[in-house]
């Protein structure tokens, strides 16, 4: 029973977070288009950030999977997402309408993969580093799958609009088929004594430092690395080809992502979950200045490293939430937890709006070698809660 409905859990996931980056997937299409502004080509991307953050918020406010059964939540916010993100079929490439809908695409995601990482975590405890690893893997993993239904659709970016929502709409009725684990429990709601404990508890504060430092190079990176590969290899190579390997590069990276979580996650309660996030972040930054200092050169040197980056950029995501619960008196983890991944998520609206704006200004090398900065203090902050000091 726990391994089907973990499967089921999973293929639940991948297909429903696959709505979070379709805009970017099909940036490139739309733009051939319509005349679309940089601004609402940011907004696009950013408006989901923004209304993760919106959704998360009124979810832990109310206790929506406390007051209901949590497979249900999911099954409604996936359903509801998907019928939202097909408005882009109809809806004018940049125009409120879109935009809107990519915002309430977000806020609805918010009782996808939250809701999904409590119903996994019910089934274990020994192996809850590998559950919520898991979990993480199949965000990431749902996360690159529009590149790859781009990439199968090539200008027709409405089909790839359609498929994801398609899929997100039957990841809810697969939610229905999950069972619930001998360990599910109601989570705590949002607790405004969770805001003055983060900042006086030094470990709840470096690990969301941490997270905070992962989370400005994360989603920058996925959304617009397609973009920039594109860019990077229309120098050696035509429009058309630097397109069509730029959207498996990002497909590529981001998915090998999802398969390094699984294996951070097995690992880092035996080697420690500090230190696995310093080595993700010590790699994924060398890589942020690495793709910045090979921009313009030889694809295939830029694919190994990008998708390399891609690897070591997210299995960290998972043991910074786990470093507050373990830091936190269990009424307070679950509103931590919230208030961390609302600060995080937050920090993403600034920055996938402002990446194509800086990348305008001052060119792609610059911007991907910013977000290395990210890692890097980071590093920091991990390293005093590393076990071993």
């Amino acid at each position: 029973m726990k391994t089907r409905s973990i499967i089921i859990l999973l293929a639940a996931e991948i297909a429903a977070m696959s709505l979070w980056f379709v805009s970017a997937a099909i940036l490139p299409e739309m733009v051939r288009e319509a005349a679309v502004s940089p601004v609402r080509q940011a907004a696009l991307s950013s408006g989901v950030q923004a209304g993760f953050v919106i959704g998360a918020l009124i979810s832990a406010v109310f206790g929506l999977a406390d007051r209901f059964d949590p497979r249900r939540v999911f099954a409604f916010c996936a359903i509801s997402a998907g019928l939202v993100n097909a408005l882009l079929l109809v809806a004018a490439p940049g125009s409120g309408l879109a935009i809107a809908a990519r915002i309430i695409t977000g806020a609805l995601l918010a009782g996808v993969y939250p809701v999904g990482m409590k119903i996994a975590v019910g089934w274990g405890q020994k192996d809850r580093g590998f559950l919520v690893g898991a979990l993480v893997g199949a965000l990431t993993l749902g996360s690159a799958l529009p590149h790859l239904i781009a990439l199968s659709g090539g200008a027709n970016w409405r089909l790839t609009v359609a498929i994801a929502s398609v899929a997100a709409i039957a990841a809810g009725v697969l939610s229905l088929a999950v069972a619930l684990g001998p360990y599910h429990a109601r989570a705590g709601k949002f607790s405004p004594r969770a805001i003055s404990f983060a900042w006086t508890n030094r470990k709840v504060r470096l690990a969301i430092a941490g997270y905070l430092g992962h989370m400005w190079e994360l989603y920058a990176m996925w959304a617009w690395i397609g973009v920039a590969m594109a860019v990077s290899y229309s120098v050696t190579m035509s429009a058309e080809d630097a397109g069509y390997y730029a959207k498996l590069t990002a497909f590529l990276a981001i998915g090998a992502g999802g398969v390094a979580c699984v294996i951070a996650g097995l690992v880092a309660d035996k080697f420690g979950k500090a230190e696995i996030a310093i080595i993700a972040m010590v790699v994924s930054g060398t890589c942020a200045l690495a793709t910045a200092a090979t921009f313009g050169g030889p694809p295939w040197v830029s694919f190994v490293i990008v998708v390399i980056w891609g690897m070591a950029i997210v299995p960290d995501s998972a043991q910074f939430s786990a470093l507050v619960a373990d830091a936190s008196p269990p009424e307070l983890a679950g509103s931590l937890m919230t208030f961390q991944t609302a600060l995080g998520f937050a920090l993403t609206i600034v920055t996938v709006q402002v990446t194509p704006m800086l990348a305008a200004s001052f060119g792609w090398p610059f911007l991907l070698a910013v977000l290395a900065v990210g890692p890097a203090l980071g590093i920091m902050a991990m390293l005093p809660l590393c076990s071993r000091r």
